[in-house]
């Protein structure tokens, strides 16, 4: 089948359009195989070409799903997906051939930067009629971790949302466009940092106040609101040095991180002495930060086909660029420009049969 793949680690340069990747094969009875039509690229898309998470991804994939015993090449790339069921494992009872679904593929399966993927059948949802391959193709894998990073780590419901203080910081990109709409549905009360040029964006997706971070030091002009019930945090690096002292301390207050060590620390130290340091470092600071009076927690991506049905009535899609199957490099060269101001979508159907191996 059509695909684009990678047999190494490394820049654009290892991105490789092929006629002949292999078909994917349903090995379990909940499994279904997916025509793809959109895929959307994520920051995540861009590290792992380059060889971010593969010691801990490597031990991860499934046997049957790697291309040759003990190599993860040629790797398909891709963690969105919209598209039809082409076929459905005995056991799939909720979908059938024909359906259009979308989904968040796990980082450890082959990706949607192909003609067909196979995904289990609690990772895809229905498609909603409404969205577009293209606008579908955007929302899964922010959606996905959004959710569980507000919902399952964070703890915030559209029962208790209403009334509550959160700081996202970094809300112009994928998680930070979802997050702010997904929380102004359920009632809360958003702040956004971003530069001044995605202010408009924000403020249309419903953030209540945003500060801008070129027009000076961003901890500065936060330390003067009203502190914080939950921080979200997408930015990383030395935010955590200033950011949880803008919670309220001593009521459950909460920092969430979506930048965490965890797969770097594998990739540098191998599984067993990564996944120790790793332990080390988040005890360490759940326990400091615990003894001045705030929640400090690591959030991740988890797959999860039934937070897409409950959240596609709220969510608009936010998709910045567009690119056809043929430039795939070029959907990945935008995406390493940063500050995106939404997805990038690659339009896989309109491509099948389009490219030349190169």
């Amino acid at each position: 089948m059509p695909a684009w793949v990678i047999d190494s680690y490394g820049g654009n340069d290892v991105l490789r359009y092929t006629t002949n990747a292999s078909f994917p094969i349903i090995h379990y009875p909940n499994e279904v195989i997916v025509r793809v039509h959109a895929a959307g690229l994520n920051p995540l898309d861009v590290s792992m070409r380059g060889g971010y998470g593969a010691a801990s991804l490597s031990m991860k994939r499934d046997p049957m799903n790697l291309q040759q015993k003990g190599s993860e090449f040629p790797l398909i790339l891709g963690r969105d997906v919209s598209g039809v069921i082409m076929e459905c494992g005995l056991d799939v009872k909720y979908f059938k051939e024909g359906d259009e679904v979308w989904a968040a593929i796990p980082p450890w399966k082959r990706g949607s930067l192909a003609e067909f993927v196979v995904l289990s059948a609690n990772e895809i949802s229905h498609k909603p009629k409404t969205l577009s391959h293209s606008d579908a193709a955007s929302l899964p894998y922010v959606g996905a971790t959004a959710w569980s990073a507000l919902v399952h780590t964070g703890g915030l419901t559209k029962e208790n949302c209403a009334k509550k203080r959160i700081l996202i910081l970094g809300g112009s990109g994928g998680v930070g466009t979802f997050s702010i709409q997904m929380l102004k549905a359920w009632g809360g009360h958003v702040t956004v940092t971003c530069s001044q040029s995605a202010e408009p964006l924000v403020r249309g997706l419903g953030a209540d106040h945003v500060v801008d971070y070129t027009a000076g030091p961003v901890e500065v002009a936060l330390s003067t609101l009203e502190k914080f019930d939950m921080i979200l945090d997408n930015i990383g690096g030395d935010t955590e040095s200033w950011a949880l002292g803008l919670l309220k301390p001593w009521s459950g207050a909460k920092y969430v991180t979506l930048v965490t060590p965890f797969l770097q620390n594998t990739d540098l130290l191998g599984v067993a002495d990564g996944m120790m340091q790793t332990s080390i470092t988040v005890v360490s600071k759940v326990l400091k930060h615990l003894w001045k009076g705030v929640h400090y927690r690591w959030g991740f991506f988890i797959p999860n086909g039934l937070a897409l049905e409950d959240i596609s009535e709220m969510i608009r899609a936010v998709v910045e660029a567009e690119f056809p199957f043929s430039q795939v490099p070029q959907a990945f060269q935008k995406m390493q420009e940063g500050h995106a101001r939404g997805k990038t979508v690659v339009h896989v159907a309109e491509g099948w049969g389009d490219n030349s191996e190169h």
